[in-house]
């Protein structure tokens, strides 16, 4: 008897973490990609940052994960927030974006997550397969950090300076 409370008890457990995991909604299947990717292009401009494009969907376990890292590491937010205009692209079977993908270059050949760094002009500096920066369950706090620094306005300016244009 004790013995099926407990396993009853453990089920229920159970269902309640799948149940708040699958209830996170990082993405907008219903959103206009180009419209808020070319929203914050302006911003970007006028910010004198870049513009970071996360691509995945709400199904996808490693986009929830990606997001959740960066909400729960501050360093990391900070980083993000101080250097780039960040957008959620849905990629689902409700919206592909598929024809908005296309002017990246199909980033989504790479899996998912897949990340874009766009300049302020809209341009792709970057296309980054999320698997690069995966660690057992999870991401490696360091290369994402080092991605974030590498393509920054700043990063970028200096190796301007340094290289030329």
């Amino acid at each position: 008897m004790k013995r099926n409370i407990v396993l009853t008890l453990i089920a229920t457990l159970f269902s309640l973490c799948i149940s708040a995991q699958q209830t996170v909604k990082i993405y907008n299947p219903e959103a206009d990609a180009k419209a808020e990717v070319a929203a914050a292009v302006v911003k970007a401009a006028a910010e004198g940052k870049h513009v970071f494009l996360q691509i995945g969907g709400n199904w996808c376990p490693w986009c929830l994960r990606f997001h959740k890292m960066i909400a729960e590491d501050a360093k990391l937010d900070s980083l993000v927030h101080a250097n780039y205009v960040v957008v959620e692209v849905n990629y689902s079977k409700e919206n592909d974006n598929h024809e908005f993908l296309a002017t990246l270059g199909n980033p989504q050949r790479f899996g998912f997550p897949v990340f874009v760094i766009l300049d302020a002009q809209g341009h792709v500096l970057h296309t980054q397969d999320s698997g690069y920066l995966e660690q057992d369950k999870g991401y490696n706090r360091e290369k994402v950090d080092r991605l974030f620094l590498m393509w920054s306005t700043l990063t970028m300016k200096q190796a301007a300076e340094k290289y030329g244009k």
